[in-house]
């Protein structure tokens, strides 16, 4: 089902804009059978915007899923961690110094140096001796100071242009990206990927309780390691040629955990489809939706995952009491 929605999105994606295809002519000028033109429009234009609305959907779909198993909090998300945060920083503060005038290059890489710096700081603080509890500090802990430092940038922009591509950065979006941002993030997100998709049976172990899985043979040092890491990888590197997009790591895995029996192995696949699909529709409200000027990616997930959030806080206290 996930499949053929993600399909469904990715040809209508294909189809809509400023010059309006038909299904026949998407499928024409994706093969190379279509006029001029029309291959111009779809490979050159459109197509990275949905490859690159696969991979953002899929690292934040799977990272939710891996976290919310790994620290058995349904409100886990990877904004958690404070890797998106760190990543964010790291563009904008590129943005900032006008590093991007050298080579435009200099943000993603900027802003994954900076992802890959707050993993290893995650991981020193979480090796030996630490609960999913020091991790959740840590992680907020990292996740304010970043959104503090982004803040004094914002604060003390030098002219108004720096301070709205700054803030127009922050909103997220994948608009006006080609297959060299493609080409820059993905073999990062398929790494990142693949570590958090090996870690499929410990989870379902873990969700058993700790002690159990330690008794079961699951080391929890190493399971942690493996998750931060590709976490962020795979955010670091997404939010380096996206922005921030939030809310699809805790809304995915939630919609679709009762479809896997509940079974936070098994989620991890699903949540990165659902997380694509989710990513892709977005972006196709975006550009139907008409405004003068188009919405930004970031803030339509916001306005979906916002209420999401809070009805799950709200249900959340109701159990509690």
């Amino acid at each position: 089902m996930l499949l053929a929605l993600l399909l469904a999105f990715s040809l209508l994606s294909l189809g809509i804009g400023a010059a309006s295809l038909d299904v026949h002519e998407v499928v024409s000028g994706l093969l190379g059978f279509g006029s001029e033109s029309q291959q111009l429009i779809i490979q050159q234009i459109r197509l990275p915007r949905v490859v690159l609305a696969w991979l953002v959907g899929a690292a934040l779909g799977a990272t939710g899923a891996a976290l919310q198993g790994l620290l058995r909090n349904p409100l886990a998300e990877p904004g958690l961690l404070g890797i998106s945060a760190s990543a964010g920083l790291g563009a904008v503060l590129a943005l900032y110094f006008g590093v991007t005038a050298l080579s435009l290059w200099l943000l993603p890489t900027v802003a994954m140096g900076f992802a890959l710096l707050a993993t290893a700081l995650l991981y020193a603080l979480t090796r030996v001796g630490s609960t999913n509890l020091t991790l959740i500090l840590a992680g907020v802990a990292l996740s304010s100071l970043a959104g503090a430092l982004t803040s004094l940038a914002l604060n003390l922009a030098p002219n108004p242009a720096d301070l709205q591509d700054i803030v127009l950065w922050l909103l997220g979006s994948i608009s006006d990206r080609s297959f060299a941002d493609v080409r820059l993030c993905a073999p990062f997100v398929v790494i990142g990927l693949a570590l958090l998709f090996s870690t499929a049976s410990a989870l379902d172990v873990l969700a058993l309780g700790e002690d159990e899985a330690q008794t079961l043979g699951v080391n929890l040092v190493h399971l942690r390691g493996v998750i931060i890491i590709g976490a962020a990888l795979a955010i670091g590197a997404t939010v380096a040629v996206s922005g921030t997009i939030g809310f699809v790591g805790l809304v995915v895995p939630h919609v679709l955990r009762r479809w896997v029996a509940y079974r936070s192995g098994q989620l991890l696949i699903s949540s990165a489809l659902g997380g694509a699909v989710l990513v892709l529709a977005a972006d196709v409200t975006v550009r139907l939706i008409d405004t003068p000027k188009e919405l930004m990616l970031g803030v339509v997930t916001a306005l979906i995952g916002a209420p999401f959030f809070l009805a799950l806080v709200l249900r959340s206290r109701r159990n509690l009491l």
